[in-house]
């Protein structure tokens, strides 16, 4: 099984720390939520509006990430291709095995390592940014049902694995139950209850996914989205 792919947004973070200073002052604090039966109900109606059986179907998911970071994740078998720059890795995020080659030349060794884990870093960050509202159940996670200005919310915790195992969001839905924003209570920012919203949802032959992210002062638009069955 994959380790929990969750780690706030690297590219949000430059961002947000402009903002740091007045930040403190308007930082929200974690709702306490509750856990239980009306919790996992909104749970089920979350995954339903974005069809997540439709999504355990899918054989290869590929997209571009802001950054120039391009993906191939081959999800049976969770094989993923990674390219950056004259980078491109193919490993298995649950074994770290796997290959690389630089101007089309083979790494190895030291510099085999390391791209390995620089590209399990840009997938753990990159895809979490793309599918996180289809990981509400990952191992490791709880759920609370939190009354907001907009309705029911979901607060979804990472309590393990990952890069920041204690991150916490918080999904606030449409009328529909589909994501159209969330509250980030993350190790990397250090704002309390940033708001992103979730837009552009479009239907992959069956699958919902959102290609626009949208804070006000940043926007971040995932390109060339591709699903095989």
């Amino acid at each position: 099984m994959m380790k929990v792919l969750k780690i706030a947004g690297i590219v949000l973070f430059g961002l947000i720390l402009l903002g740091a200073g007045a930040g403190w002052i308007a930082s929200d604090p974690l709702p306490e939520g509750e856990e239980g039966p009306e919790a996992e109900a909104l749970a089920d109606k979350m995954l339903t509006a974005i069809n997540d059986d439709r999504y355990q179907q899918i054989k290869t998911l590929s997209w571009t990430f802001p950054g120039g970071h391009h993906y191939v994740w081959h999800k049976p078998d969770n094989i993923v291709t990674v390219t950056w720059g004259d980078i491109e890795v193919e490993f298995s995020p649950d074994t770290f095995e796997g290959f690389a080659t630089e101007k089309g030349n083979s790494l190895e060794g030291d510099e085999l390592h390391d791209v390995i884990q620089t590209a399990w870093t840009y997938f753990a960050n990159d895809s979490f940014w793309l599918v996180a509202p289809f990981k509400v159940r990952d191992p490791g996670t709880e759920r609370r049902l939190v009354e907001t200005a907009e309705g029911p919310g979901l607060l979804v915790t990472y309590t393990s694995g990952g890069v920041t195992p204690g991150d916490s969001y918080l999904w606030l839905l449409d009328e529909n139950f589909k994501p159209s924003a969330w509250k980030l209570w993350v190790k990397v920012i250090p704002i309390g209850g940033v708001e992103i919203s979730w837009e552009n949802w479009q239907n992959y032959e069956g699958t919902w996914l959102a290609s626009s992210r949208n804070a006000g002062f940043y926007q971040m638009e995932i390109k060339d989205i591709r699903v095989t069955y």
